[in-house]
């Protein structure tokens, strides 16, 4: 039993920010605790059983490569292993895993409940404990108080949620578990905006009643593709999915039944994400559409429970009922939950700092949904943001930001502390303006030296992050020391221009279709070390042009972009800028031009008057 203890960082929430903000503090080294509900529902899947996507992949990637857990997880629960977009480049590729819902959830925990530094709780936390504007504990439902340097909020879809199927609401943070609430009232005190949103989910169905007979399947990839730099092989039966369709009739069945969804009843006021909308959305705002596609994806390998993807409704269960029956394969099934819409509270992410500290309470972070943001993968990278600037905090060590052009992690946070939401947030490989070089593949090479930098990489995985690196400089540097004539490597079915002027291994390397097999065709001797190491020459190969145009890029913007906004600026006091603009830098105080710049609705113009400004002031204090 615990009694009035101390914490350096405690994280509030089991699930995946909270999960991911734990594992990172503790392995900076600081005494770390976990709150949740329950200890058996830590790393519970809430939505779809899957990890990964278009974006995502990349976010779970870049997790990983910072020594975070949700990438090993993946790949020791998954069961139908994807590379989306395989056919087109390794920019826009993402790796995407169906996982087994039950040993996600597993391995989660074991991983957790063995973690060095870290203690986990089963008892909810109820209320605060501030000392004027700074929080230092918190009193737990069991009425224990506990006293903390640091603590970080991943409340998820808790914070006062609420179901709603049909004219039915229920209160609740997930499927019968109880939300958290009284929190943000407390927030509320210190003028913390906040707001409502809304995710749905679809209803689950009994696998064993669905005829499968006429369906479309979707096989796994027979080369999985894993998220963690660490993994070597699968360890997991691969499974397919099958593909059906919505139709005319339910269509009709929707249309006619709409005033009775929650959606359109009036009973919810949350805004739902754009890009994941419920079938109800599909069939009304999409009319044109004569079917919606249906993927129906297994719950795990010993689990006859079916996830529809595609049908997230909140319309009544009688009404889902007669939509499933509807629909091809679906004629006879039997529903074991039904699907639901959930409202929930969410803090306007504009009330924080880059670190994911929140500006009006010292020691507060927030991590996950509740900072606007939908999905498992956004949330489990806030969570690494949250827990390693809250331990690098507790150390008195310089905070840990990720820039735009260092990971899709950075574009996140900065688009979130930016611009705000006003839907919850997905991450797009379209959000990113280095795409080119913010790719899954490199995700390592890209962050784990950074992690390394900090102590936040455990010895296993330096290891083989400094033999790797070892490996690829070295064929690099190999490669770019070896040459040959036009008329010479054309005999070996490469055609170049015959100009006879030499080129390197690595220029043989860079043409189009050459692949490093056909480089040891040429060159026997050039050692090969690994798949992933050959990817990686390929992709430099065949992207230098690109990239050194987009490294470029990065250095000449960033001379502006990174110039830092002094805290004592007067914004009121400059000339030219309307009172929309002055209040909405005042609000956010961007710390660099950059981030002004992307704030939402900040022309160019308003961003040069205050460039201008920082520049004659920078001058006077020189002189």
């Amino acid at each position: 039993m615990i009694k009035d203890v101390f914490y350096d960082v405690v994280v509030i929430g089991g699930g995946h920010a909270g999960c991911e903000a734990a594992a990172a503090s503790a392995r900076l080294g600081v005494n770390t605790a976990l709150f949740t509900h329950k200890i058996e529902t830590i790393g519970e899947m809430s939505c779809n059983p899957a990890i990964g996507g278009l974006g995502k992949g990349h976010l779970v990637r870049e997790i990983d490569a910072l020594d975070g857990v949700m990438g090993e997880i993946a790949d020791k629960s998954g069961i139908q292993f994807k590379l989306l977009n395989r056919s087109r480049g390794p920019a826009v590729r993402g790796p995407r895993t169906q996982s087994d819902r039950s040993l996600y959830k597993k391995y989660m925990q074991e991983k957790l409940l063995n973690y060095c530094n870290l203690s986990v709780f089963s008892d909810p936390v109820i209320k605060f404990v501030f000392v004027k504007n700074s929080v230092n504990g918190f009193v737990t439902q069991s009425g224990k108080k506990i006293s903390c340097s640091k603590l970080i909020l991943t409340t998820g879809t808790f914070l006062n949620g609420l179901i709603h199927i049909g004219e039915k609401k229920t209160p609740a943070g997930r499927f019968n578990e109880k939300p958290t609430t009284g929190l943000s009232e407390q927030l509320e005190k210190f003028n913390f905006t906040i707001g409502r949103l809304k995710t749905g989910t679809p209803p689950r169905l009994d696998g064993r009643t669905i005829n499968y007979e006429n369906l479309e399947e979707q096989h796994a990839d027979t080369e999985p593709y894993f998220f963690s730099f660490l993994t070597t092989k699968n360890i997991n039966e691969q499974v397919s999915c099958k593909m059906t369709y919505t139709n005319e009739k339910v269509h009709k069945i929707i249309s006619k039944n709409i005033k009775l969804s929650a959606m359109y009843s009036g009973s919810i006021k949350g805004i739902g994400p754009r890009y994941c909308p419920s079938i109800e959305d599909k069939v009304f705002k999409f009319s044109n559409k004569q079917r919606h596609q249906i993927f129906l994806e297994p719950e795990g390998l010993k689990d006859n429970t079916i996830y529809p993807n595609g049908i997230s409704t909140s319309l009544p269960a009688e009404i889902q009922t007669e939509i499933c029956n509807n629909i091809m394969g679906l004629e006879n099934v039997r529903i074991l939950r039904p699907g639901y819409a959930i409202e929930y509270d969410y803090v306007d992410p504009r009330e924080l700092f880059l670190t994911l500290e929140t500006k009006k309470i010292k020691n507060l972070y927030l991590a996950g949904q509740i900072n606007g943001t939908t999905g498992y993968e956004e949330a489990a990278a806030q969570g690494l943001i949250a827990g390693i600037n809250a331990a690098q905090s507790v150390k008195k060590s310089e905070p840990f930001i990720l820039d735009r052009s260092d990971a899709y992690i950075g574009v996140m946070i900065d688009d979130l502390v930016t611009k705000g939401v006003a839907e919850p947030y997905r991450m797009f490989t379209s959000r990113a303006e280095y795409r080119l070089s913010l790719r899954a593949d490199n995700a390592d090479l890209r962050l784990t030296q950074k992690g390394i930098n900090i102590g936040l990489v455990t010895n296993n995985r330096l290891e083989i992050f400094k033999q790797k690196f070892e490996d690829l400089n070295k064929l690099t540097k190999l490669m770019e020391n070896l040459d040959i004539t036009p008329s010479k490597v054309a005999k070996f079915g490469v055609n170049i221009a015959k100009d006879g002027v030499k080129r390197s291994a690595e220029q043989i390397l860079s043409q189009k279709d050459v692949k490093m097999h056909k480089i040891r065709e040429i060159w026997p001797y050039i050692p090969y070390k690994s798949k992933e190491i050959d990817e990686q020459l390929e992709i430099k190969a065949h992207y230098r042009g690109y990239l050194t145009k987009q490294s470029a890029d990065i250095l000449a913007f960033k001379k502006d972009e990174n110039l830092k906004i002094p805290e004592s600026v007067n914004y009121d006091s400059l000339s030219g800028l309307s009172n929309e603009v002055k209040s909405k830098f005042k609000k956010i105080r961007p710390k660099t031009m950059g981030q002004a710049l992307r704030i939402d609705g900040i022309t160019p113009a308003a961003v040069y008057i205050l460039l201008s400004h920082v520049k004659r002031k920078s001058i006077k204090n020189i002189a």
